[in-house]
């Protein structure tokens, strides 16, 4: 357990301050609100988040895959592939699950209400990758321990998973620019900055595509991708329509929104409705 918790605090600050570096020095857009409140907010939810997940779950995803391998249980463990196979097929199926995670939490009004706090973000940079309810943080946590159970998914492979995570959860979400040569090539193989910005774009259009967090594969293949904002990315406005300046964005206000917060008409289940400042 140390050894883990080590190595992915490792993974996330050498992320988190190589991609906050990156959008320093050359940043993609100009931020519309200040810096100093908005990082507090973001990192307070997510120091929130870990004692959340340390105290309420005695084992987390990569604990459970090693449960799982000394118990027999999930389909690896009882039908083995080679090593390295059974690795990458695992690094696959739970990256496809959080691809549908993600795609419930926009359909399902009652998860959407929770997800939205991480899109009443009013710009995009490293600490938006990091900003998430409480409650969606622990459903998030039993979906993968679930589908960890299942697969019986090798311990390396989920470890590695976590840490991949959480580093291209950071990097798409970087203010960072990259040329476009570059974006276009990267984007066939890992979700990039720009494209995973349209999906945080205030255009109901634009916040249903593009819901992939590691492999861009998923949304070609299931018809969610959208390759570009219409307004461009300079041009196009971040958020959610019904929480605009001079809303507060401080830790409290994010705890309550999904209490009492306006879910607007950004599920799924009510495409085609565009939101209404």
């Amino acid at each position: 357990m140390e050894s883990e918790l080590i190595i992915r605090l490792g993974g996330f600050l050498g992320a988190f301050l190589a991609c906050a570096l990156w959008e320093r020095l050359a940043p993609r857009r100009p931020l519309s609100a200040g810096r100093r409140l908005r990082w507090l907010a973001n990192l307070g939810v997510t120091l929130l988040n870990s004692m959340a997940l340390r105290l309420l779950f005695p084992v987390l995803a990569v604990g459970s895959a090693a449960a799982a391998a000394a118990r027999g249980w999930g389909l690896l463990n009882n039908y083995p592939l080679p090593g390295w196979l059974a690795v990458i097929t695992s690094l696959v199926l739970l990256d496809f699950v959080i691809y549908v995670q993600h795609v419930l939490f926009h359909t399902l009004p009652l998860l959407w209400r929770l997800h939205m706090v991480h899109h009443a973000d009013l710009d995009v940079d490293v600490t938006t990758g990091l900003r998430f309810h409480p409650l969606e943080i622990m459903l998030s946590m039993l979906i993968k321990i679930a589908t960890v159970l299942l697969i019986g998914a090798p311990v390396l492979s989920v470890l590695v998973f976590e840490v991949v995570l959480n580093a291209t959860s950071i990097f798409n979400h970087s203010n960072a620019a990259m040329r476009p040569a570059l974006d276009r090539v990267l984007r066939l193989l890992v979700v990039t900055p720009d494209m995973h910005r349209v999906h945080h774009s205030v255009t109901i259009r634009e916040t249903n595509s593009n819901f992939g967090f590691n492999l861009p594969w998923w949304d070609r293949i299931m018809g969610t991708y959208r390759p570009q904002p219409v307004a461009g990315h300079t041009g196009m406005t971040i958020g959610l329509a019904q929480f605009r300046p001079p809303q507060p964005q401080g830790l409290g206000w994010m705890l309550l929104l999904p209490f009492r917060g306006n879910p607007g008409a950004y599920a799924i289940n009510q495409r085609g409705q565009e939101p209404r400042s």
